[in-house]
C-alpha cells in the first residue's frame, strides 16, 4: 500500500459545506453540490463541527438572475388548457423546489448543536429537492421553456429570513405550513393536468408528492423534538404560532390523509379546519 492510498480524507464541516451549496447561484451546480454533500455525509466525510464560524444572515441565497421575482399577487394565473399555461405551472413548481433546496441547506448551515440525525434528515431533503428540481426542469425543457422564462415570487425564502433566529419557528412555519401546503394542492393540480392530457407532468408530481410527505414529516419530527427540549406542548405551540404568524392565511382544501401521515395530530387538523 502506498502513501497516497493510505491517506485518509479529513472530515469537513457540514455547516461550511452547506453554506457553499446554499450560495451557489447556478441551479445545476447547486443540485450537484447538494446531492454530493448528502453522499459525503453518508460516507462520514462531513460532520458538524463546534468551532465552525457562527451563521450569518442570508437575505438572498445563491440564485440565477432569472426568474424575475415579483409580488405573489403579480404572478399571472395559469390556464392549463394551453401548452404555455402548462409550462408556467411546471415552472412555478420548479421554482418552489429550487427554494426548497436552499431552505434545506440553510437548515443545515444555520442551526447548530442539534443531534446528528437532524443534519442527516435535512441533507436528505436537500438531495431529494434537487432531484425534484432537475425532473421539473427537464419537463419544462420538453415543453419548450427553461427555468427563468416566467416570473416567480420569493414567499418561501421570505419566511426563511423571518425564522432564521429560531429552529423551532423554522420547523413550525416552513415545512409544516408553507411546504405542507403542497400536500394539499398537488392532488388538484394533478387532476387538472390529467384532464389537460399532460400525463408526463402528473407522473413527476406523483413522485414529488410521495417524497414531500416525508419532508413535512421531518419538519414535524424536529418541531416536536424542540418543543420537548423546551418543555412546550407541541399542539398548543403550533396553534399559537399559527395565530401569531399566519392568521387567516391557512385555508382549505386540506389533504388530511397526507398531513396525518406527515405527523399532524387530529388536534392540529381540527385547529387548521377551524374546529379547535
Amino acid at each position: 500500500m502506498n502513501e497516497a492510498t493510505d491517506r485518509t480524507e479529513p472530515v469537513a464541516c457540514v455547516h461550511t459545506e452547506a453554506f457553499a451549496a446554499l450560495m451557489q447561484a447556478d441551479p445545476a451546480t447547486k443540485c450537484r453540490m447538494a446531492m454530493a454533500l448528502r453522499a459525503r455525509w453518508q460516507a462520514g466525510r462531513v460532520a458538524p463541527t463546534p468551532d465552525a464560524p457562527a451563521p450569518g444572515p442570508v437575505p438572498v441565497p445563491g440564485r440565477p438572475e432569472r426568474p424575475r421575482l415579483v409580488d405573489p399577487m403579480a404572478v399571472p394565473r395559469r390556464k392549463l388548457t394551453t401548452p404555455r399555461g402548462q409550462a408556467a405551472l411546471v415552472h412555478a413548481i420548479a421554482h418552489i423546489e429550487f427554494n426548497a433546496i436552499n431552505l434545506a441547506l440553510d437548515a443545515v448551515y444555520r442551526f447548530r448543536a442539534l443531534p446528528a440525525d437532524y443534519y442527516g434528515d435535512w441533507l436528505q431533503v436537500a438531495d431529494e429537492e434537487a432531484r425534484h428540481f432537475l425532473m421539473l426542469r427537464r419537463r419544462l425543457e420538453g415543453l419548450g421553456h427553461g427555468y427563468g422564462d416566467f416570473d416567480a415570487h420569493n414567499g418561501l425564502w421570505d419566511m426563511a429570513v423571518k425564522t432564521a433566529h429560531d429552529p423551532l419557528l423554522r420547523m413550525a412555519l416552513v415545512p409544516r405550513v408553507l411546504e405542507a401546503r403542497g400536500l394539499d394542492v398537488t392532488p388538484g393540480m394533478m387532476e387538472r393536468l390529467r384532464v389537460a392530457g399532460d400525463l408526463e407532468t402528473v407522473e413527476i408530481l406523483e413522485v414529488i408528492l410521495r417524497e414531500e410527505v416525508g419532508h413535512v414529516a421531518i419538519g414535524t419530527r424536529w418541531f416536536r423534538y424542540l418543543c420537548d427540549q423546551r418543555g412546550l406542548d407541541a399542539d398548543a405551540t403550533f396553534g399559537a404560532l399559527i395565530a401569531e404568524y399566519m392568521p387567516g392565511r391557512i385555508k382549505p382544501p386540506f389533504h388530511e390523509a397526507a398531513r396525518l401521515e406527515a405527523g399532524f395530530t387530529e388536534a392540529e387538523m381540527a385547529l387548521l379546519k377551524g374546529e379547535g
